[in-house]
C-alpha cells in the first residue's frame, strides 16, 4: 500500500492541471497521501500549468486526517507537520487553484479546500471542522485560513462547536464562491480553470502572491509588495501584448501567451 498512487495528476491540453485524491473509502488524508500531495504541488510550482483543479470523490471530497495515525503528542506533531507542508505547498502554487467539492469536506478535507484560492461546491457538499468533537483542534491550517476567509467570530462558531454547514450556508458565509448542481460541478470547475488558463497567468500568479503575502503583514508592507510586483509584471511578454492590444483594439481583446 505504501507504493499506491493516492494523488493523481492530469495535465490537460487546455492548460489545466487536475489533482485528484484517491484514497478509498473516504479519501482520508493520511501522511502518505499528504506526502504525495506535497510532491505534486511542488511539481506544479516548478512547472506551472495555466490553472489547477483539486477534486476528490463524488460522495466524499476528503473526510479529514487518518484517525488511525493519531496516538499522542509526538504523532500529533508528525501529522500536523505533514499537513502544514502539503497544504502550504498547495497554497504556494503560482496559479489559481480551484477546489471542486462534491460531498463531504470535513476536518483536513475542509482545510485542503481552504488552502485553495477558490471553492466551487456541489449542492450536496458539506463542510466542517469537527476536530473539537474528538477533544482536539484543527491542525491543518483551519484556525488560521478559515478565520481569514469568513472572519474570526464565524470561524470560532464552527470550530468550537464542530458544526457542519451545507453548501448554501457555506456560500452565504463566504466559505465557498459558487454552488452548482452535482452533475455540473466538474464541468464548471474545469471551465473556470480553462478560462483562467487562457489569460495572463503570470500576472495572475503575481496578483495571488500580492494578496496572500500582503495579508501576512501590515498594510504598508502589503502596499510595498504590490509596488514591487507591479513593476515586475511589466517584464512579462503578456504585459506587452495586453498594453499593445488595448491601445489598438480596446479592452478584453488580448491573446496572451502565458509568459
Amino acid at each position: 500500500m505504501a507504493d499506491a498512487t493516492l494523488v493523481h495528476l492530469e495535465r490537460r491540453d487546455d492548460g489545466v492541471a487536475v489533482v485528484r485524491l484517491d484514497n478509498p473509502k473516504v479519501n482520508a488524508l493520511s501522511t502518505a497521501l499528504l506526502g504525495q500531495l506535497e510532491a505534486v504541488a511542488r511539481r506544479l510550482t516548478d512547472d506551472p500549468p495555466g490553472a489547477v483543479v483539486v477534486t476528490g470523490g463524488d460522495r466524499i471530497f476528503a473526510a479529514g486526517a487518518d484517525i488511525g495515525e493519531f496516538d499522542g503528542p509526538e504523532e500529533g506533531r508528525a501529522v500536523g507537520a505533514a499537513f502544514l507542508r502539503a497544504l502550504d505547498a498547495v497554497a504556494a502554487i503560482p496559479r489559481c487553484v480551484i477546489a471542486a467539492v462534491s460531498g463531504y469536506a470535513l476536518g483536513g478535507g475542509c482545510e485542503l479546500a481552504l488552502a485553495c484560492d477558490l471553492r466551487i461546491a456541489s449542492e450536496r457538499a458539506r463542510f466542517g471542522l469537527p476536530e473539537i468533537l474528538l477533544g482536539i483542534i484543527p491542525g491543518g491550517g483551519g484556525t488560521q485560513r478559515l478565520a481569514r476567509l469568513v472572519g474570526p467570530a464565524k470561524a470560532k462558531q464552527l470550530i468550537l462547536t464542530g458544526r457542519q454547514v451545507d453548501a448554501a450556508e457555506a456560500l452565504a458565509m463566504g466559505l465557498v464562491d459558487e454552488v452548482v448542481p452535482p452533475e455540473q460541478l466538474h464541468d464548471r470547475a474545469l471551465a473556470l480553470a480553462a478560462e483562467l488558463a487562457s489569460g495572463a497567468v503570470v500576472a495572475q500568479g503575481l496578483a495571488k502572491r500580492a494578496i496572500d503575502e500582503g495579508l501576512q503583514g501590515s498594510l504598508a508592507d502589503g502596499l510595498a509588495l504590490e509596488q514591487r510586483l507591479f513593476a515586475q509584471v511589466f517584464e512579462t511578454e503578456d504585459a506587452r501584448i495586453g498594453i499593445a492590444s488595448f491601445r489598438e483594439h480596446g479592452p478584453g481583446k488580448a491573446r496572451f501567451v502565458g509568459r
